[in-house]
């Protein structure tokens, strides 16, 4: 079966780059990313790993831990993560988990058979701190990710957690965001103090209000 949003996101053990670890333990009270790439060794997916240890601050400032997976043994991450260091100037600073058995990577549906019968493709699961999942994203192993849109998503579940408010298209910290249609117009002025702009009965615009 595959996860759906707000799933308990599957527990597990596994032996990563940084030991072994139990994922909901190491998670904590911390949000998780916890994503998949194809195979150690491959282009896109140097850059992606690279990507992700230069937003290291990024992803701290947001308590989000980061959780790499592969199907690839420990020595071949070891051997590997020089690699992605010297590219991009980095240093790869999260685990890497060593799937060689397939674990996390049936227990997540990383590995789709008309893609790939082996490798797993470029899972994304964001995990709240109540280790239900909060997103998933799928790409191909074409494409390389884009962890600025992924840092985007992570700051508009964590704004939409603690307030009655959604965010519009191509919305990213800072912008206005809109009133959720069960808070009526009346509870919306008396609450968001900022100020509403009503363009339609169902679509009110405030200030973000946590800035």
């Amino acid at each position: 079966m595959s996860l759906r949003l707000g799933d308990i996101a599957p527990d597990f053990e596994a032996n990563t780059t940084q030991g072994q670890i139990k994922f909901h333990e190491w998670l904590g009270d911390s949000w998780g990313l916890l994503f998949s790439h194809p195979a150690d060794f491959t282009p896109v997916c140097t850059t992606e790993l690279g990507k992700t240890a230069l937003l290291k601050g990024e992803f701290e400032k947001r308590n989000v831990k980061v959780l790499a997976v592969s199907v690839d043994d420990i020595d071949s991450h070891n051997r590997w993560i020089p690699d992605i260091n010297e590219v991009n100037n980095t240093e790869v600073n999260f685990p890497i988990i060593a799937d060689e058995g397939r674990k996390v990577a049936e227990l997540y549906d990383m590995i789709h058979p008309n893609a790939s019968e082996k490798a797993t493709v470029r899972s994304v699961f964001i995990v709240g701190p109540d280790k239900k999942i909060k997103l998933t994203l799928t790409y191909p192993a074409s494409t390389g990710r884009n962890f600025n849109e992924i840092l985007r998503v992570v700051d508009s579940l964590q704004l939409t957690a603690n307030y009655s408010v959604a965010t519009p298209a191509d919305w990213k910290d800072g912008d206005d965001v809109i009133v959720v249609p069960a808070v009526s117009t009346e509870d919306a002025q008396k609450r968001f103090t900022k100020g509403l702009n009503i363009v339609k009965p169902y679509l009110r615009y405030t200030p973000q209000p946590n800035k």
